[in-house]
């Protein structure tokens, strides 16, 4: 004790020194173990490169086989195919047309409504197509208006056109009836329209294409629904049936959403009978009245760059 108290400040410099030392060491310590732990990982991180550089289904390749150059070849050959397949997906012609220097107005769409309606209907009866009363093809929000909500005539152009193509592919099938035609809401205006004439869908961007859904509902027997099939493979647009439910005129055929009418004896479409009539003559085959509502979207594909 009494040589600590004479040497009092070299013992505690020397208790400051050694926990001075010991800082020193757990500091080097803990910043060691960082290190190794971030080593680690770095290694890790070559180890992933090096295997994904040797492995031959993902390297770019070697002397004998550029994968790089197989992988621009095959794009290239993709590009090729879909310049090719744009000539089955052609855009349909908005009505009225629309350039950057003739951009479609309130009036230019007003009119162009007016006459694409009043031609649809004239088209009807040339074909004997039975409509519903005054029908305006989903337009009838827009029917009676000279200004319409900003941002919208391009849109409704667009449908109109499309609605236009869809429609006159019905009348060229010979359907009996045409029941209507639903389209997506584009327009502030359609709130104010009969809501049957709109989808609760909308448009798809999938960056190589915009999908548009529309729903036509129409009347026939299976040679128009047949047609009907025919006109849409035949169109040099992009039409694609996504869903048809068939029902009898006369009740529920059977056929669900999604299953196409069979033209052989299908309950509710034909019926299997053998009543003789006056002149002897035994009826075979007796086809019923089908009410058809078939989802249809149209793929658009965007402009190459």
């Amino acid at each position: 004790m009494a040589w600590i108290k004479r040497n009092l400040f070299f013992v505690i410099g020397g208790l400051v020194a050694l926990g001075l030392l010991g800082a020193a060491g757990f500091y080097n310590y803990t910043s060691w173990s960082r290190n190794a732990e971030k080593q680690d990982k770095l290694k890790g991180i070559y180890d992933a490169l090096t295997g994904i550089t040797s492995d031959p289904k993902s390297s770019p390749g070697n002397a004998k086989v550029n994968k790089t150059q197989q992988a621009k070849d095959q794009e290239a050959q993709l590009l090729a195919w879909l310049d090719e397949a744009r000539g089955y997906f052609q855009p349909i012609a908005p009505i009225p047309p629309s350039t950057p220097n003739n951009p479609v107005t309130g009036e230019s769409f007003t009119a162009a409504l007016g006459n694409t309606i009043s031609t649809l209907q004239h088209e009807a009866v040339a074909a004997n197509v039975v409509l519903p009363p005054d029908y305006a093809f989903s337009f009838k929000a827009e029917s009676s208006l000279v200004q319409f909500a900003p941002g919208s005539l391009d849109l409704l152009a667009v449908q109109l056109g499309e609605v236009k193509t869809l429609s006159e592919i019905l009348f060229a099938a010979g359907v009996n009836e045409y029941d209507g035609i639903q389209r997506v809401h584009v327009s502030d205006d359609d709130a104010n329209g009969p809501q049957s004439d709109y989808l609760p869908d909308a448009p798809v961007d999938n960056q190589l294409a915009v999908i548009t859904p529309y729903v036509v509902t129409f009347k026939g027997f299976g040679p128009e629904i047949a047609r009907v099939f025919s006109g849409l493979a035949a169109s040099p647009h992009g039409f694609l049936v996504e869903s048809i439910n068939v029902q009898s005129v006369a009740g529920v055929s059977g056929l669900g959403g999604g299953q196409a009418p069979s033209p052989y004896g299908v309950p509710g479409q034909a019926e299997m009978s053998a009543p003789v009539g006056k002149n002897g003559l035994v009826t075979v085959l007796k086809e019923q009245l089908l009410r058809v509502t078939m989802e249809i979207e149209i793929i658009k594909l965007h402009p190459k760059n």
